[in-house]
């Protein structure tokens, strides 16, 4: 039974390949699947490549939001600090957890968007490319610890850590 629905969908994938016209592509020439299968884990991922990527808040200050949602500018500065820090110093196993943890995958997009919030941990909205860091944090390590606690949950969903 199990074979069945692992072979099922493979047949379907099959069948697309072939009605594309890549199946005769991927069968007469090998060389070509790192190009249109691309593992992740080759990429080199750097810093700057992340940083250069990243969309940082801005102050809005026409905004019609209530006051006290806002969070101050002092404290966006301070958090998003905390994250350049972070990335600047990560490893390139820290740096591709962070992106699985932001994006859904190990590369960046071209567009990572922070956004620095009231709440009280990191949550990352895939769907949007959307990191949403706490406006609490008051010192590097405890922001440190907070993030890399969320990365660790990247297998299992940060609600179930």
């Amino acid at each position: 039974m199990v074979l069945h629905r692992v072979n099922q969908p493979i047949k379907q994938i099959r069948k697309g390949l072939k009605q594309t016209g890549i199946w005769p592509l991927l069968s007469d020439r090998p060389d070509v699947h790192p190009f249109i299968f691309p593992r992740e884990s080759s990429e080199e991922l750097n810093p700057q490549t992340v940083i250069q990527n990243i969309t940082w808040p801005q102050p809005n200050f026409d905004s019609d939001e209530d006051e006290d949602d806002t969070v101050p500018l002092e404290k966006i500065s301070l958090v998003t600090g905390f994250l350049r820090k972070f990335i600047e110093e990560a490893s390139p196993d820290v740096l591709r957890h962070l992106m699985k943890f932001w994006v859904g995958w190990e590369l960046p997009t071209t567009k990572l968007n922070v956004e620095v919030v009231t709440s009280t941990y990191p949550v990352a909205f895939t769907c949007f490319f959307k990191l949403k860091l706490p406006s609490h944090y008051q010192t590097n390590k405890i922001f440190h610890q907070d993030l890399m606690m969320a990365l660790s949950s990247i297998s299992s969903g940060f609600g179930l850590v």
